[in-house]
């Protein structure tokens, strides 16, 4: 692969998006891919945005995605989705997860959670792939496996399945008595993928 891929992980802090990140770039390290990561953790403590920017090839320069530049938007929280679509180039396709957690000033009632953020995408992307994160994480039992379960649906379609065993990566990454259960995740997020 000579053109260098651009994929941007966004949600809100809590939700492992920097684990999944970790996941994808030690998966396509292994792969022989040149790859640079980096992350924007905002007020992740606090349930703020959280973005990380995955960029790999044959060689990266610089870990940075511009504005219309990435080839895969994976939103792990709808909202966030919306907030970063800009950043999608008009031919890239998004994995979205179907989840919605309240900012602060929605849960201070100043504001209502907007409603339809996936269909008005829709309108905008042609590629949208819905992903049930919350279903997927209850089919596997453990909630704390949703990011996984969303990464093995991105895997699949960037069509990177079977670059690499990727349940030796998720083993390498995640403490070890969580391997089994996100391993578990990891495939059934891949199923949810054609």
């Amino acid at each position: 692969m000579k053109k260098v891929q651009n994929v941007l992980l966004s949600g809100v802090g809590g939700q492992g998006i920097i684990l999944a990140s970790k996941v994808l770039s030690v998966g396509l390290i292994e792969a022989g891919y040149d790859v640079k990561m980096s992350e924007v953790h905002g007020m992740a403590q606090r349930g703020g945005s959280v973005t990380t920017q995955v960029r790999f090839g044959e060689k990266v320069y610089s870990p940075i995605i511009g504005l219309g530049q990435a080839d895969i938007l994976v939103a792990f929280e709808k909202m966030e989705g919306g907030k970063w679509l800009e950043y999608l180039n008009p031919n890239g396709k998004m994995v979205i997860n179907d989840f919605k957690i309240p900012s602060a000033p929605i849960l201070a009632g100043d504001v209502l959670y907007p409603e339809g953020i996936i269909a008005e995408i829709k309108t905008k992307i042609d590629d949208v792939i819905v992903v049930d994160g919350p279903g997927l994480a209850e089919e596997v039992g453990n909630p704390k496996t949703m990011n996984i379960a969303i990464m093995g649906s991105l895997i699949k379609a960037l069509g990177l399945d079977e670059i690499v065993d990727w349940e030796k990566v998720i083993g390498k990454v995640v403490k070890e008595k969580f391997i089994d259960v996100n391993v578990k995740a990891f495939n059934v997020g891949m199923a949810q993928v054609k």
